[in-house]
């Protein structure tokens, strides 16, 4: 099944403008089960067929511990799409949940998660990790630091890691959400539910009904906060002297 011309576009253009992936890379694929990471997957398991390089993939997904079937189910798709995979059972979602009594799981988490994704990259010597974030993913951290975190910076395509050792790519990067449902729809995947209590309760959901609201009233300020993301102008941001 091939992607739309559109879509294959943009991710090809991703690809181009980060130059996220070389001959010879081991790609570690992040899968969580959503739709994201497996259509990611599938995207980068298609690329191998006509990609002018040599890349080899390894799919890998976490099992945070919460007791649920996600991992066999997700381990269906992965034998469905015949790709090398590793599932890792672990106890970093329950440790998550008991840190600040509940209110820090999904910042803990997270940071638990991908240390232990370096951690196999680094075992296994892979130069890339590949992650499922997309457009709307970007505009959502940007503002979740921006309102949070005091800060303004958000998830870039590719970011190297440990002296270039490592980098994290971000193929979906200029892809918007519909289109990646859309790919996955005629790809048959079967995305499997976030077992995780706190899913729909983070600051993410919180800043993504927002910016969804904004969206539904003018949906060309997506594209304009996007491109924003490119274009800094420093000597109008405030001093750092607050």
């Amino acid at each position: 099944m091939k992607l739309d011309t559109r879509t294959n576009r943009l991710i090809g253009r991703a690809m181009h403008d980060y130059k996220m992936l070389a001959d010879q890379d081991l790609v570690l694929v992040a899968v969580s089960g959503g739709i994201d990471s497996l259509v990611l997957l599938n995207i980068l398991k298609n690329w191998q067929l006509k990609a002018p390089i040599k890349y080899e993939l390894l799919a890998v997904h976490l099992d945070m511990g919460f007791g649920k079937a996600e991992p066999k189910l997700i381990a269906g798709q992965l034998d469905r799409l015949g790709v090398d995979y590793l599932l890792e059972t672990t106890d970093i979602g329950a440790k998550a949940l008991a840190e600040d009594n509940g209110r820090g799981g999904c910042f803990h988490c997270t940071r638990r998660r991908r240390k232990r994704l370096f951690e196999i990259a680094e075992e296994k010597n892979f130069t890339k990790i590949a992650l499922g974030h997309h457009k709307e993913d970007i505009i959502e951290t940007f503002f979740i630091n921006m309102m949070y975190g005091g800060n303004l910076s958000t998830m870039v395509p590719r970011q190297d890691l440990f002296g270039g050792k490592l980098a994290l790519i971000r193929p979906m990067a200029y892809l918007e959400k519909k289109a990646i449902r859309q790919a996955g729809a005629d790809w048959g995947v079967e995305p499997v539910a976030n077992p995780c209590p706190l899913s729909d309760k983070s600051k993410r959901q919180e800043v993504r009904k927002l910016l969804e609201s904004i969206y539904r009233e003018d949906e060309a300020v997506k594209s304009t906060i996007f491109s924003a993301l490119a274009n800094l102008k420093p000597d109008y941001l405030l001093k750092n002297k607050i």
